[in-house]
């Protein structure tokens, strides 16, 4: 795991007795962090204590008073005082989901995009009604959470209807999130509650043509994960510890990076992970490409690439960049540099590996999350459509992450993502527009979770973070 710096304030030096008033763990799926914050006067970030992952031992606790006990003996301190405890969690396997809708260019891509934007791992998306071996795939999956939609309102009610029949005749091992047609909401409420399958409701994801409703879904499917992470395996004591909110950590990134849009405008942040590669984008976009999309875009939109990951996916970004080719452009014994490799690296050879890597998987990400232009003729000549997400007003890239935040040319690498589109096929800022900052303390996460309850403290911290000033 990537060390975190202290900061200045943390150190034992200038803080004889650590007076904390809230303390926000960050339970990954190997490490666990706990981050020490004061909110008195000017909110200011103490410190960070990391341990590893107990949720496979069979107790979440352990890491979680191992980290308490590092971040004592990062600040020098032989008691830790704090007031709540709150938490953000991708271990025990995150939040998986399986989205189930009517039309995949509209209720299904507007419900995947608010379980990616909550901060969900989507495992699954079908359109139209479930067959058996869609429900196969999902037995198989075994989902935290089953977001059903499908119809806009008053429109199309049967293939939700259809699709919550056999979901609840079947048995889901999972609750159901309904989004979908406002006028089904009683009737699949009754399908559920006969047969004790929990089931939420919210404002429908999709509910005219080109619309989406993000932030509902967004918020219910926080209130689920949160009831449904204390009875995961290996967390179900973690209520004995944590009093506060506890998020899906992706959806706690998307928190912090909505919070900061208030302050700075449009952004976009950028995560190059071990397994996944995440990029978070808040803006509207400009007016003249809204014109020419062809379908509605979430105004906070995430994407998360499974096959990206610096270390679980390193051989398949080998591959991508081509080995010989990278051997002689590295000037490294590539296959000597891959059988030693490390999550963190070691070697200055592991180090320009993992520099080259993390440059091609977040380039990768950006294209994929990043809409296009596309040139299409009709009898009247040439036309121009949009698609996808139109990042093309972003002001500011934000780098998080373990290797964003700790490798020596961090600054490179992002200055050549935030500079990418210098062909211009991309709905993407000009190279030299997007300024650069880094979560200096890896805190973000943390201060999404804050946001919850104290969005002005958390905007303060992750300004102190980034080092930036509003605009």
């Amino acid at each position: 795991m990537w060390r975190r710096s202290l900061s200045r304030s943390g150190t034992a030096a200038t803080c004889k007795r650590m007076q904390a008033e809230v303390l926000i763990a960050e339970i990954g799926s190997t490490t666990t962090l706990v981050s020490a914050f004061s909110l008195s006067g000017t909110p200011r970030f103490l410190g960070q204590g990391q341990a590893a992952t107990t949720v496979l031992e069979g107790d979440v606790r352990s890491g979680l008073k191992a980290a308490m006990d590092d971040l004592k003996r990062q600040l020098g301190e032989n008691r830790l005082d704090y007031g709540e405890l709150l938490a953000s969690s991708s271990a025990a396997g995150g939040l998986k989901m399986c989205v189930h809708g009517l039309v995949y260019d509209m209720t299904v891509s507007a419900a995947r995009a608010a379980a990616l934007g909550a901060g969900a791992m989507v495992r699954q998306t079908t359109a139209g009604r479930l067959t058996k071996n869609d429900m196969a795939e999902q037995r198989a999956i075994q989902p935290n959470l089953i977001l059903l939609a499908g119809g806009t309102d008053g429109g199309e009610r049967e293939t939700a209807l259809f699709n919550a029949e056999l979901l609840a005749r079947e048995g889901t091992g999972a609750p159901v999130l309904y989004a979908g047609n406002a006028q089904n909401q009683d009737a699949v409420r009754a399908i559920f509650e006969q047969v004790g399958i929990p089931v939420y409701l919210a404002e429908n994801v999709y509910p005219r043509l080109d619309v989406l409703n993000i932030e509902p879904v967004r918020k219910v499917i926080h209130a689920a994960f949160e009831r449904h992470i204390v009875s995961a395996p290996g967390m179900e004591h973690i209520r004995d510890m944590v009093t506060g909110a506890i998020l899906p950590t992706p959806g706690a990134v998307m928190e912090a990076a909505m919070l900061l849009y208030e302050e700075i405008g449009d952004l976009v942040v950028l995560d190059i992970g071990g397994a996944t590669t995440d990029v978070h984008s808040v803006t509207t976009g400009s007016e003249e490409i809204a014109r020419l999309l062809t379908a509605p875009e979430p105004f906070n939109k995430r994407t998360v690439e499974g096959d990206l990951g610096l270390f679980v996916n390193a051989h398949h970004l080998v591959e991508t960049l081509g080995k010989e080719k990278l051997a002689r452009e590295l000037e490294i014994d590539l296959d000597a540099v891959m059988r030693n490799y490390r999550p963190i690296p070691e070697s200055p050879e592991q180090f320009r590996l993992t520099t080259r890597l993390c440059l091609e998987a977040g380039n990768i990400a950006i294209s994929r999350h990043t809409g296009h232009l596309r040139h299409y003729y009709t009898p009247q000549g040439r036309a121009t459509a949009a698609e996808g997400k139109d990042l093309s007003l972003v002001k500011t890239m934000i780098g998080t992450g373990g290797a964003l935040t700790r490798l020596p040319e961090r600054e490179r690498i992002l200055r050549q993502l935030a500079d990418c589109n210098a062909g211009g096929t991309m709905l993407y800022p000009k190279p030299g527009v997007m300024r650069l900052a880094f979560d200096e303390n890896y805190i973000m996460a943390s201060l999404g979770v804050l946001a919850k309850t104290n969005p002005a403290a958390a905007k303060s911290l992750l300004k102190q973070t980034l080092r930036v000033r509003s605009l």
